[in-house]
């Protein structure tokens, strides 16, 4: 199932187990349904499911505050257009996350500066980073190395339209509106990602389909499951960033 509807499906599951319960025990009651309890209990189940399934600890977390902040912000009698301009603003900036469960994270100047490091020092080497945001990383990084080449791709509207102003200035940055499972990796030396758990799988066989001989895949705080990197850079950071090398 696809992961997005693996979720709604374990909170529609939620839903209905708690109603089934409730209403029959209210309505012989003949009392009207605590919408407040009842919210909190959909998402106590959703929680036990979201665990019974085996779902990351941050879809617990969601799943079990979802439902009682729904009710509570139904209190505050809000009008609807405000939900709707504010998911609309949400998707284009966090499609990403929506499309393939992919935050927006921002890399700093310290993992910049630990890249150039992994960078061939020959001048024209080029450097790829898939779901570039702002250009956070790519940025410093083309300060630090102006006789490279440096690629962003990003699809999330908003977050590209504020990457592309912010490298227009940046001769050596190309940066591109696009999916990074669109993108071909095979002219570049590095390929960066500081995406989520969830792609790295599949991503990892993009790279072995793609990447050139002796160049370097490296991913920011999420490992590739099953594979060991060829070496592991510790940024000095004030998170101890973890960059996981592969060599091709």
């Amino acid at each position: 199932m696809n992961p997005s509807l693996r979720q709604l499906a374990l909170q529609f599951a939620a839903l209905l187990a708690v109603l089934s319960l409730a209403w029959p025990y209210y309505g012989v009651r003949g009392e009207p349904l605590p919408w407040g309890g009842v919210a909190i209990a959909v998402g106590a189940a959703a929680a036990l499911l979201a665990t019974l399934s085996r779902q990351p600890w941050w879809w617990r977390l969601i799943h079990g505050v979802f439902a009682p902040l729904a009710w509570l912000v139904a209190q505050l009698e809000i009008e609807p257009g405000w939900f709707l301009a504010a998911a609309i603003l949400l998707l284009l900036i966090y499609r990403g996350a929506l499309a393939g469960q992919v935050p927006l994270y921002l890399s700093n100047r310290e993992t910049a500066a630990a890249l150039s490091g992994l960078l061939p020092e020959a001048p024209g080497a080029r450097c790829l980073d898939l779901g570039a945001g702002l250009g956070s990383m790519l940025r410093p990084l083309a300060e630090i190395r102006p006789d490279a080449r440096f690629t962003g791709v990003e699809n999330a509207p908003l977050t590209w339209l504020g990457g592309r102003l912010l490298t227009l200035g940046q001769s050596n940055c190309d940066w591109r509106w696009g999916s990074l499972w669109q993108t071909p990796l095979s002219d570049f030396d590095l390929v960066y990602a500081f995406l989520s758990p969830v792609p790295m799988e599949q991503l990892w066989k993009k790279v072995e389909a793609e990447m050139k001989p002796g160049s370097v895949f490296v991913s920011n705080s999420f490992p590739v499951p099953g594979i060991a990197p060829d070496e592991v850079v510790e940024v000095e950071d004030a998170r101890r960033t973890q960059l996981y090398c592969y060599r091709r």
